[in-house]
């Protein structure tokens, strides 16, 4: 007989996701009720949210969450943001005190926006500067994770089931237009809160199931261009893949899709002359952040939420549709328990980039 803690479970972690494309904000409490669901596809060792448009009143500041693991990490990395930022308002996170949460470091939340003089001394554009920041902190403050660093948007993670990270954070009392969250079952990293999922850099955030054996690869590539994984979980270097394509690139999502989970060759070779030259130039460009190895994903940007598998769909994800609303999750289960009617359900074919935005772009209607 095989006993608790002895059986891998290779399929494990739940992702689920939810955008009301009108612009209109939802809680995070249906979130934590999707999550709950799948409580048997996580092992407690992480859990994590992602919410869009939940800081309406700072919405053109950095919003920088941070966890440290003791006052001297926080004093260098106050004294760091104090040099690079105008720090418009910070404090500490408020949580709700369960025994379900344990050993949390010590949070904090930052609303920042970088100093003119040092950004034009820069020769850098907003978002470049602040990632570079973001990295320094992470790779050279010893104790202190920047784990959030977007515009009107926030990660909350931790050790622990995702719908008691759900509660430990207060996401009920959180409004966004946005959601995705994640129940982690590790099996080849730590389980640390700073490794929970999400992963985020500026405005993309990444829950992802599955396990990347590419990820020397990208890793060593995305080093190339100033990234540093530094948070011990293979799905790091997904989010800054992302960054790298969309943000620096200027790639739309469904190249980037291309780039991450392409067609087969012989596939590519039975698509039209146009399609055949685009997704060929892609493959040639960007050999090495081609990711191997199953998953499913749901990247997370201001104004919409993409689902994608890997080509040989080797991890379950499903989309749902009813009104103004959109669903992503592991399971159907998950999606009915919130929206037990539905316009349309389906499961995305492998590789095959599924992209909800909201019908305008800034927010609302």
């Amino acid at each position: 007989m095989i006993l608790e803690g002895q059986e891998r479970i290779p399929s494990g972690c739940a992702i689920t996701g939810v955008i009301d494309r009108s612009g209109n904000p939802m809680s995070g409490e249906d979130m934590i009720r999707s999550i709950a669901v799948m409580h048997d596809r996580s092992n407690g060792l992480g859990g994590g949210f992602a919410g869009y448009g939940i800081y309406p009143d700072y919405k053109d500041f950095y919003a920088f969450h941070l966890f440290y693991d003791d006052t001297f990490a926080k004093q260098q990395t106050e004294e760091f943001l104090a040099r690079h930022f105008e720090i418009a308002y910070a404090s500490e996170i408020q949580t709700h005190k369960i025994p379900e949460i344990t050993n949390e470091p010590l949070i904090y939340r930052y609303f920042l926006s970088p100093l003119r003089r040092k950004l034009e001394s820069s020769h850098l554009d907003e978002g470049e500067y602040t990632a570079r920041c973001v990295n320094r902190i992470n790779a050279g403050i010893t104790g202190a994770y920047v784990f959030s660093s977007g515009k009107n948007m926030g990660i909350f993670k931790a050790v622990g089931f995702p719908e008691d990270v759900g509660r430990f954070y207060r996401l009920d009392e959180y409004f966004g237009y946005s959601w995705t969250c994640h129940g982690r079952y590790p099996t080849n990293t730590p389980g640390w809160w700073g490794g929970a999922h999400p992963f985020g850099l500026l405005e993309y955030s990444v829950v992802h199931n599955g396990e990347i054996s590419s990820y020397d690869a990208n890793r060593r590539h995305m080093e190339m261009f100033g990234y540093q994984c530094t948070l011990q979980t293979d799905t790091e270097v997904i989010a800054y893949i992302f960054d790298y394509l969309l943000r620096r690139k200027g790639l739309t999502l469904t190249e980037a899709a291309h780039v991450i989970a392409p067609s087969f060759w012989t596939t590519i070779a039975n698509k039209s002359e146009e399609e055949r030259a685009q997704e060929t130039l892609l493959r040639k460009m960007f050999p090495s952040l081609l990711i191997t190895g199953p998953f499913s994903i749901i990247l997370g940007y201001t104004g919409g939420l993409m689902a994608l598998n890997d080509r040989l769909k080797l991890r379950s994800m499903v989309v749902a549709e009813r009104g103004d609303r959109a669903y992503i999750a592991s399971e159907e289960a998950a999606i009915r328990v919130i929206r037990p009617e539905l316009d349309k359900i389906r499961a995305p074919a492998g590789g095959e980039p599924v992209i909800f935005e909201l019908y305008d772009r800034n927010g609302g209607k």
